[in-house]
């Protein structure tokens, strides 16, 4: 037997934020982690700085209270959530904190999100190729690009070796 409660009318199963779904019965936080390039602390920090505006008053800011689901949250606060995510510097999240810093063409720190990712990572991964860095080197060849051992692991991916004569 479950506890229903009567104000699950609006909840919403689904969610779409940032063309990504969200299931609405994770709790907001963990919900926000399958939007790319939003993790589990990124997501608890825009939770606390989503905020309803009472600066102007002695209240206490009352944040998305991270014990609710996903589905529960009105559209007001998922808009809220969603410029914060976008714009991080405006609601004081530290540049440290960002997945994107000293971007090599424009040198500004920002939050890389969605699609994005996917794409940021290919165009740097083109640029150390083209530039012919090792990173990009060891990238195009198919190598362990971190400095591990290659002699005995990793030996599954790739056929190199002797191969047979043809005839006699």
């Amino acid at each position: 037997m479950s506890l229903v409660s009567g104000e699950k009318s609006n909840f919403q199963f689904i969610l779409r934020l940032l063309n990504t779904n969200v299931r609405g019965q994770e709790k907001v936080m963990y919900a926000l982690t399958k939007i790319g390039g939003v993790g589990r602390r990124y997501s608890n920090i825009v939770c606390k700085k989503a905020d309803g505006g009472h600066e102007k008053t002695n209240e206490s800011p009352t944040t998305v209270d991270l014990n609710k689901r996903a589905g529960e949250l009105t559209s007001e606060e998922l808009e809220r959530i969603v410029t914060i995510i976008q714009n991080p510097t405006q609601y004081k999240i530290p540049s440290w904190f960002l997945n994107r810093q000293r971007d090599i063409v424009d040198g500004k720190d920002s939050q890389i999100l969605a699609n994005g990712v996917a794409s940021k990572l290919r165009d740097d991964l083109e640029r150390l190729k083209k530039i012919r860095a090792h990173r990009g080197l060891r990238h195009y060849w198919g190598l362990r690009v971190r400095g591990q051992h290659t002699k005995t692991t990793g030996r599954r991916g790739r056929t190199v070796g002797v191969s047979k004569k043809k005839g006699g």
